[in-house]
């Protein structure tokens, strides 16, 4: 006999998620449509998140304003472990805090990783998912700033897509675009630093990362880098073969979001300005 379940259905796009409306009942699980979109909470996740929410509101009371969707994402990157997600939210927070204290990074903040012009946001996947595209060539050591501002310039570029998120769905896509990178782009330290603040601090946001025009070269950074790449990561990273690079952007992305210098309608729109 199936089991009961909670359908919570958006009413228009402008609700919150408190006005949201029962319409049928089940035990096991609950699902929310947002946008057309369903997302599904299993009755484990529900029971989890609960014991998390608690947890954390003990040594965050400000916590308490935190959605289920964000409680999730913790989860999951911990397996659904509720003591190692509590204490990856609480690092979460206290770094949020310290590191942007007025609640973003401005651009007058990283003006020397805005001029390389690296990395753009535009277009959407068949998902809904936002695309950021990043030119790895365009990259170079931030010598006046240093990694500090290059740190500061990977939450300005997180934030902003993660902003550019639609309700209903929790993930970007990122292309990253390798043709043309030589020695002189290297960075390891900031490559690891963009992990970890990634891996870290926006766990679950990665919906896939497209790997492009990679030279050979490229592979010994990358044989550094890839050991800290966690397992969850890992299986959302796809290196194109250039051969079928369009073909294979198009599985996921309509020609009319796929960026113009793949074969589609949509231009670049740098990160800074979108």
């Amino acid at each position: 006999m199936e089991e009961n379940k909670v359908v919570l259905v958006r009413e228009n796009e402008n609700d919150d998620f408190n006005s949201l409306q029962i319409i049928k009942e089940k035990k096991t699980d609950f699902a929310l449509k947002c946008n057309q979109v369903e997302i599904i909470f299993t009755s484990q996740e529900k029971e989890k998140i609960r014991l998390m929410r608690a947890r954390v509101e003990k040594q965050d009371p400000s916590s308490k304003d935190l959605d289920d969707l964000t409680m999730r994402r913790f989860l999951r990157a911990r397996d659904l472990d509720i003591e190692k997600a509590s204490a990856m939210f609480m690092k979460y927070s206290k770094w949020r805090q310290s590191f942007i204290p007025n609640g973003s990074i401005l651009k007058s903040e990283v003006p020397n990783e805005i001029a390389q012009n690296k990395m753009f946001i535009q277009g959407k996947d068949k998902q809904g998912r936002p695309i950021t595209v990043i030119h790895g060539n365009k990259h170079f050591q931030n010598k006046i700033g240093g990694l500090d501002e290059f740190k500061r310039f990977a939450v300005l570029a997180l934030d902003k897509l993660c902003s550019r998120i639609p309700q209903g769905q929790e993930k970007f896509v990122v292309i990253a675009d390798l043709g043309g990178w030589g020695y002189s782009n290297s960075d390891i330290r900031g490559y690891i630093s963009a992990l970890s603040i990634l891996q870290d601090y926006y766990p679950e946001r990665l919906g896939k990362l497209f790997m492009v025009h990679v030279p050979s070269i490229f592979m010994t950074a990358w044989k550094v880098v890839y050991p800290i790449i966690d397992n969850n990561t890992k299986k959302k990273i796809v290196f194109v073969d250039n051969k079928r690079l369009r073909s294979t952007l198009l599985e996921d992305i309509d020609e009319s979001q796929l960026p113009e210098l793949y074969g589609g309608k949509m231009p670049l729109i740098p990160v800074h300005e979108s």
